[in-house]
């Protein structure tokens, strides 16, 4: 078995021995063999909100070509998807849920080879008007139905979460009346996270399941330890971070992915921007807060974004307990009207995709191999985590690199 971790990203690589056997049961001996990566096991990802209304057929002309445009790009280096159900927009009118429309599209991006998450479950934010109709105790009750819903609903197409966003600030949100920030208030953080937890644990016992939050100071980590004392079922811990005052820097980075990675849980970095124009002024607390009519991209600020992003991206990659990237968003203009895409509003190309494809694509990419098996019929695969495809007298296997892989698999041709 080959060395694999010689290299700065050794920890994104394995190895496998691969014995080939013919119709007669023999190994295949002395035969050639080719062998390709055709998938990332690491979650590179983005906001895949454009293939809602392209698989409801729901635009025309210059929209749909553009968003077209976007996707194709999109798709041809991300392998993960995070797609919206702010409550607010999913169920406006309550008992009328957009499960159907919603669904279409998952299902869309999965026939493409697209993993997918779900952002999210419980937010005081885009949450729906009409809870506020209710008392406490109904909310909370609605609050669970609408968890059981989609998480059992969507199960097996969507089985990545978001369980609940941004409850650092949930109980003292004060911008505006919100019935999620009324029970949080009411229930305190820990109860109201183990509940949710709960209620999306037990209906797809499966799902991997991320709180999330863009406040990545002590309070967060309180958070999170006193509820992984109170043994509410965390799996991943979801990291935001939206540059928009400018990038967090290489140190600040790290120093998040310490702090977060002594709960030994996988981090996802669930929320990640870069912008390519002015940046916001800094005494802006929230992001929301700074409206413009017009945030445009430049030459100056794109290839400054380029820069960033490369260093943002291997930095992540680089640590082992990082694993997810998703980019907000994938085209300029979307939230906050900011240039913060890989895309220029015309869907072109900005020098950040082209950097961050030759990354994913590239370098952290195994490139194809001819390999002759030996006496025994076997082959030693090296390469990065991920799904392989070996050719072999004509006929293809699929196979994949995982981190923790049996020394030896069969493939029969």
């Amino acid at each position: 078995m080959e060395n694999v971790g010689n290299s700065q990203y050794g920890h994104r690589m394995s190895a496998k021995k691969i014995t080939f056997i013919g119709k007669n049961g023999e190994p295949l001996k002395n035969t050639k063999v080719s062998v390709k990566q055709t998938k990332h096991g690491f979650l590179f990802g983005g906001t895949g909100f454009y293939a809602i209304p392209l698989a409801n057929n729901e635009l025309e002309g210059a929209q749909k070509e553009l968003f077209e445009k976007v996707i194709e790009k999109f798709l041809d280096i991300f392998n993960y998807s995070t797609l919206p159900f702010y409550w607010g927009r999913f169920e406006p009118f309550k008992g009328q849920p957009d499960t159907k429309r919603v669904r279409k599209g998952a299902e869309w991006l999965v026939s493409r080879g697209c993993k997918l998450k779900g952002h999210p479950l419980c937010w005081h934010t885009v949450t729906a008007p009409w809870l506020l109709e209710m008392t406490n105790a109904d909310i909370f009750t609605a609050q669970i139905n609408r968890i059981r819903r989609e998480v059992s609903n969507f199960a097996g197409i969507i089985d990545i979460w978001d369980v609940i966003n941004e409850v650092v600030i949930m109980p003292i949100f004060d911008k505006y009346d919100n019935g999620i920030t009324r029970i949080c208030k009411e229930m305190g953080r820990i109860r109201l996270v183990r509940e949710v937890f709960h209620a999306a644990k037990k209906a797809n016992p499966d799902a991997i399941l991320l709180i999330n939050d863009f406040d990545v100071s002590e309070s967060y980590d309180i958070l999170i330890e006193g509820c992984l004392e109170a043994g509410i079922p965390i799996d991943v811990i979801g990291i935001q971070s939206h540059m928009h005052k400018g990038y967090w820097g290489i140190e600040k980075t790290l120093e998040v992915i310490e702090r977060f990675s002594r709960f030994k849980l996988p981090i996802h970095f669930t929320e990640n921007n870069i912008l390519s124009g002015h940046l916001m002024p800094r005494e802006y607390v929230d992001l929301n807060d700074y409206v413009v009519d017009d945030w445009p991209t430049t030459p100056d600020g794109e290839e400054r974004q380029a820069t960033e992003m490369v260093t943002h991206y291997k930095t992540l990659f680089s640590h082992p307990a990082v694993e997810s990237i998703t980019y907000w968003d994938f085209m300029d203009g979307q939230w906050l009207n900011a240039p913060s895409g890989f895309l220029r509003k015309d869907g072109s190309e900005k020098p950040a995709y082209q950097e961050i494809r030759k990354l994913i694509k590239e370098e952290w990419w195994t490139k194809p191999k001819e390999y002759v098996t030996d006496e025994s019929g076997a082959i030693n695969v090296t390469g990065f985590l991920g799904e392989y495809e070996a050719e072999c007298m004509g006929k293809t296997a699929a196979f994949t690199l995982e981190k923790m892989n049996p020394d030896n698999s069969f493939i029969y041709i």
